[in-house]
């Protein structure tokens, strides 16, 4: 994140401001294709890819979308060429080293997601630093899901409900969705309402299984590095166009 933050912009008049999106995630897809159409290494790509969330970022709070969750790392990203992994787990410990005073003067919330004792330990600890720093701050929840994958996930949370019925901590019928959803990573982090993907792909890639169960999916060809707050505005434009049932049926229609 070398980009210094946007000045405050307000909410773009065309949007209606009761009908935001709370919590939006991103699949950051297109860094590796960006930087090819370039000419530039790969690693050029997720630099790029990083000044783009920071943007992101601060576009959510100055528009009054209040938690953002961006897939920054998947459990299958480790068969990527050793290489690209190397210089991911670098770039995540340098950029959380280098920007974490300025999410505090921010009142940035910072939490990960994910399987994060298979991360280098280097990496854990900043981590670990970020969160305990920023847990009592009251802005934006930027959660950041590294190491993570939605099936992995889900099956960790059965384990540790079969575990608590095994031990007689709580029995079979105790089991519902509000104590499933304690056990999963995004504990206590409500379900996004928008789900954004560059760069064209059609798919949720083992993100959010559970919690995008209805999420509206908004689908971009640009590229991740090219995404900007105007393409932000149109996604949430499109958004607010959407008619949000959960599965009921809307009587003034």
């Amino acid at each position: 994140m070398t980009v210094e933050p946007l000045p405050l912009q307000k909410l773009p008049p065309d949007l209606d401001c009761n009908r935001l999106p709370k919590h939006v995630a991103v699949i950051m897809d297109g860094n590796g294709r960006w930087a090819n159409s370039k000419g530039r290494p790969r690693i050029m790509g997720h630099q790029k890819g990083v000044d783009t969330l920071k943007n992101l970022l601060y576009c959510c709070r100055d528009w009054g979308v209040s938690a953002l969750t961006a897939y920054a790392f998947s459990t299958e990203n480790w068969g990527r060429p050793s290489e690209e992994v190397a210089f991911l787990m670098t770039l995540f410990e340098r950029v959380l080293r280098r920007e974490l005073q300025e999410m505090m003067s921010e009142n940035v919330r910072i939490r990960f997601v994910g399987n994060l004792g298979k991360l280098p330990n280097s990496l854990q600890s900043e981590i670990a630093k970020a969160m305990e720093d920023t847990e009592n701050n009251s802005g934006i929840q930027f959660t950041v899901a590294t190491n993570y994958g939605g099936r992995e996930e889900i099956v960790q949370a059965c384990k540790a409900i079969a575990h608590k019925v095994q031990l007689n901590d709580i029995s079979i019928t105790d089991i519902n969705e509000d104590l499933f959803e304690q056990h999963l990573y995004t504990q206590g982090l409500q379900n996004p309402d928008l789900l954004i993907r560059t760069s064209g792909e059609m798919r949720i890639s083992n993100f959010l299984l559970w919690q995008m169960a209805y999420a509206e999916i908004y689908v971009t060809e640009t590229l991740w590095p090219d995404f900007n707050r105007d393409e932000f505005h149109q996604a949430l434009s499109n958004y607010q166009k959407r008619d949000r049932r959960f599965g009921k049926v809307n009587d003034s229609k």
